[in-house]
């Protein structure tokens, strides 16, 4: 596994995602905190390309050798391209989660929810208070 690190780069939601965003798209993932608190994940249920999803409701789950965790969305958006590497490697998740094991790329509906996410300091201030 992976250090524990945030990226300053990236945008971070309450639900223990990043965003990377990356002109009209944005890429998700879980962050480094929320794959170590999920363990070894053995499985991803990811949505297909060309669905949307909903700022702040679910669009796929990642099960761990301790349970199976939801995975919430931080922007709107129509998905473009989802992580197929991760259907036989989910690992990826814990090995990388800010590169390799990244989950879904959308085209953002409004941009203007990036305003509502916490950068990197933010995010390490909200665990501190978990």
């Amino acid at each position: 596994m992976a250090d524990e690190t945030y990226p300053q780069e990236l945008k971070y939601f309450a639900e223990h995602d990043w965003v990377k965003v990356d002109g009209e798209e944005a890429v998700f993932g879980i962050t480094w905190f929320a794959q170590d608190s999920l363990g070894e994940i053995v499985y991803a249920d990811l949505p297909s390309a060309g669905e949307s999803v909903s700022a702040g409701t679910t669009y796929g789950e990642l099960e761990s050798v301790k349970a199976v965790s939801e995975i919430y969305a931080p922007l709107s958006g129509e998905i473009v391209d989802v992580n197929g590497r991760l259907e036989d490697e989910p690992q990826l998740v814990n090995d990388d989660c800010y590169g390799d094991g990244w989950l879904i790329r959308i085209r953002m509906s409004a941009p203007d929810e990036i305003d509502s996410l916490m950068d990197a300091d933010a995010y390490k201030a909200f665990l501190d208070h978990e």
